[in-house]
């Protein structure tokens, strides 16, 4: 398969998920009060951003896959050692539970941070750094928005409280 093909496949793929989460899943599935006073805190608001994400996704995926050559060499690479498939499956699942047995101890947020550390080593991202800087930012992001601008409590651990 070239990458013309796996753009072109994923983003229709992305555009019809898209659809079925913004025509039918959404609102058969996702109730909402009509009294909500802020958008944003309307549970109808994140899965339809959602599915706005990810019609723009697979439009961005459409329109480089056809802007790439007609002519191109196959993506996939023979595999040299598929027991190294099997440890890192092994390996998702030991951070999968690591990630039950840390919450209640560590809280949402170190808990995020340290996963998503484990994670992107453990798929040997080319882009260490930024990982490791995702690994910090995203997590206090996202635990500033909902502590603190939409009200919700993020589960906290024993050893760090943050405000």
């Amino acid at each position: 398969m070239t990458g013309r093909q796996v753009q072109l496949r994923l983003g229709i793929g992305a555009l019809v998920a898209a659809l079925f989460l913004a025509f039918f899943a959404i609102p058969q599935w996702v109730s909402s009060p009509s009294n909500v006073g802020n958008v944003i805190l309307s549970p109808l608001f994140w899965p339809y951003a959602l599915a706005g994400f990810t019609g723009l996704t697979g439009c961005g995926l459409v329109f480089s896959g056809l802007r790439l050559g007609r002519i191109a060499e196959p993506l996939n690479e023979a595999i040299d050692d598929p027991g190294a498939a099997w440890l890192r499956l092994a390996g998702m699942a030991v951070i999968m539970g690591l990630t039950m047995v840390l919450l209640s101890r560590l809280g949402m947020v170190l808990t995020s941070m340290l996963i998503f550390v484990a994670t992107a080593f453990l798929v040997r991202t080319r882009h260490p750094i930024t990982a490791l800087v995702c690994a910090v930012i995203i997590p206090l992001v996202l635990y500033a928005f909902f502590a603190h601008v939409a009200g919700v409590a993020i589960p906290q651990g024993d050893f760090l409280r943050l405000p």
